[in-house]
């Protein structure tokens, strides 16, 4: 059987660093790793091919050569799916499709042959089954958690890594955390699933022997929702298997402000070669994280935690939320001044929406104020329901805020105020490449002659050479994270 996995495009987003990736010569910052690993899934001898639409493109030859096209998605990835579903229909090619978005909308989906929804562990086996037996139904389904230790490990072969910054790696799924915004839980769970240490190192060593040397993302939606296993095993695995390679990758990966709790779990960490950390801070209004059941940021110094993680040795990326019944017009100015003295620079701010699935979804489609059109993009200025406060007024509040934080006088301010605490560790900055020099040249002539923030930019090319020559390269990359960042809001506020 020849099978095709399909992994739609992304519109330009925060997150998606097109812009950045420019400066490195990447089409992509991660390559569809649920794909790579669902396609182990799949018998030895069936025959594969992965086309990722957002460093190829995807032709007709294509889609003819197979028996089967299998898409996975998500939300933002809405528009691209749909085209991807259609042309197989007009070509007469049978679809399979599972992964956030068909899970979260199979209504929307049902012209797909065989939805595959919730984890594929436990609905891909059964669909294969029912395929050598010509008896494939239409959706398949699970109420149960998958065991991850029964996760394969993805076929690197699938993936022209010269395309991506960076590759990716899952540990966990699941959060203990239930905060009223997010669908992770009703996606993977309350209870945090896990790999095992020689699992993970399995996992680590195929990536290692495929070539990859560089940033590797742990995608868990929270690193240390399992503190005890992951100090315990994963952490020491972590850090002798790093050691004994010789430091060749550098990890990034997702956590909960509590971090901030443990010092001997952050050591550990930065010892296993991490140095990036995305944290949902989401509000200073104590009024509002009370609302969304944001339990674990509440009644703390959020500045001195996001500091203390700081020193560590880990850069803290953030994540912000405005729209909250509790906020009122007073937000805009105190997320301000927050991200300034936080010294997060790359803080994405975004309107509040509610996921399929969340209790604020079910909370609000109960007071009657939910709307259609959710895109899966919160900065795109959009919301699915109505807000308390004046729309007009918040959508104004919210165009300052990102106005303000990437202009480029208080974007470079927030870097300093960065960089000047922060003590990288050599261990986590990973191997220097030619596109780590080629990034530098580019940023020269588009942030240093062409941009209206170049005297910024010189400002901190020097004051890094000559009073923090270690945090070097780091400058340099949150100066293009910076342009970036500019880009897409200067770009949707002239679509909006």
């Amino acid at each position: 059987m020849r099978i095709l996995f399909v992994y739609p495009q992304y519109p330009v987003t925060y997150w998606g660093f097109q812009y950045a990736l420019k400066f490195v010569s990447k089409k992509a910052s991660f390559p569809p790793l649920g794909l790579a690993t669902v396609a182990a899934m799949f018998p030895d001898d069936d025959e594969k091919r992965l086309i990722d639409m957002n460093v190829t493109t995807l032709k007709d030859k294509d889609l003819l050569w197979a028996d089967y096209v299998m898409l996975s998605a998500m939300a933002v990835q809405r528009e691209s799916t749909r085209e991807v579903i259609d042309r197989c229909k007009a070509l007469g090619i049978k679809t399979v499709a599972g992964g956030p978005l068909f899970t979260a909308e199979p209504e929307i989906y049902d012209d797909v042959d065989h939805l595959l929804l919730n984890e594929g562990e436990l609905t891909i086996p059964k669909f294969i089954h029912d395929l050598n037996e010509n008896k494939a139904q239409h959706i398949y389904t699970s109420d149960q958690w998958a065991d991850l230790r029964d996760t394969p490990v993805p076929i690197w072969k699938l993936i022209d890594q010269k395309r991506y910054s960076t590759m990716n790696i899952q540990y966990s799924r699941g959060c203990p955390f239930n905060c009223d915004f997010c669908n992770v839980t009703s996606l993977f769970g309350h209870i945090p699933r896990t790999k095992d240490a020689p699992q993970l190192i399995r996992e680590l060593n195929a990536l290692y022997e495929s070539g990859w040397r560089g940033g590797v993302f742990f995608v868990d939606d929270n690193f240390i929702g399992n503190k005890r296993k992951l100090m315990k095993d994963i952490l020491p695995a972590l850090i002798n298997w790093m050691r004994e390679k010789n430091y060749p990758f550098a990890f990034l990966t997702e956590t909960s402000i509590n971090l901030a709790d443990d010092d001997t779990l952050m050591e550990m960490m930065v010892k296993a070669g991490f140095n990036t950390v995305f944290i949902g801070i989401e509000s200073p209004n104590e009024s509002s994280l009370a609302e969304c059941n944001k339990v674990q940021n509440k009644n703390r110094d959020l500045i001195s935690s996001v500091k203390k993680i700081q020193h560590s040795g880990l850069q803290v990326h953030g994540g912000f939320i405005v729209g909250f019944d509790n906020d009122n017009s007073s937000i805009f100015d105190s997320l301000i001044d927050f991200i300034q003295q936080s010294g997060i620079a790359a803080a994405m701010v975004g309107l509040l929406n509610a996921p399929n699935g969340t209790k604020l979804y079910q909370r609000l489609a109960g007071e009657g104020r939910l709307l259609k059109g959710f895109t899966g993009d919160n900065t795109d200025f959009s919301m699915n329901f109505i807000p308390k406060m004046d729309r007009e007024t918040l959508v104004k509040g919210y165009q300052r805020i990102v106005n303000t934080i990437y202009s480029p006088s208080r974007y470079y301010e927030r870097i300093l105020v960065f960089l000047k605490e922060y003590k990288p560790i050599a261990s986590t900055t990973g191997p220097l490449s030619f596109n780590h020099i080629l990034a530098f040249l580019k940023s020269i002539i588009r942030l240093g002659i062409i941009e209206k923030e170049r005297r910024y930019y010189w400002r901190l090319i020097f004051w890094s050479l000559m009073k923090r020559p270690k945090v070097f390269p780091l400058a340099i990359t949150l100066s293009i994270y910076g342009y970036h960042f500019r880009k897409v809001f200067e770009n949707t506020a002239l679509e909006s």
